[in-house]
């Protein structure tokens, strides 16, 4: 299994980006919840947003919400996150990764098959 995200990058303060994930070799790619994750300098990986198979149930973390949109194509084994009005205190690396232990919810350590990840800088 392969994860790849991509489309981070730098942008001023209320700026938008939006991050892609392909995750391959993953089999029944739409059983699995996914989410997003991001690591500042120094500090643990946090939970961003988390989308259920279907779509119907979806997570964000409080200081993204209203901000960042999740998404996700099973056809294409993608998924996606719209970032607008971004602010300094985004600027981290973004991941995706799947919840392998279905727990349902955003537990960091319930997701593995971690990516490169893509970089997102927000200027002030």
């Amino acid at each position: 299994v392969t994860v790849e995200e991509s489309g981070g990058g730098l942008v001023q303060t209320g700026g938008s980006l939006r991050l892609s994930c392909k995750v391959s070799g993953l089999r029944r790619f739409e059983e699995y919840n996914l989410g997003w994750f991001r690591r500042s300098s120094g500090t643990e990986r946090d939970w961003v947003s988390c989308i259920s198979e279907t779509s119907t149930k979806i997570l964000y973390t409080e200081s993204v919400k209203g901000r960042f949109t999740i998404s996700r194509d099973n056809d294409k084994n993608m998924v996606y996150l719209q970032m607008n009005h971004l602010k300094p205190e985004d600027s981290a690396t973004y991941y995706c990764a799947p919840d392998l232990l279905h727990g349902g919810g955003c537990y960091v350590l319930d997701f593995g098959y971690w990516g490169q990840g893509t970089q997102v800088t927000v200027s002030a």
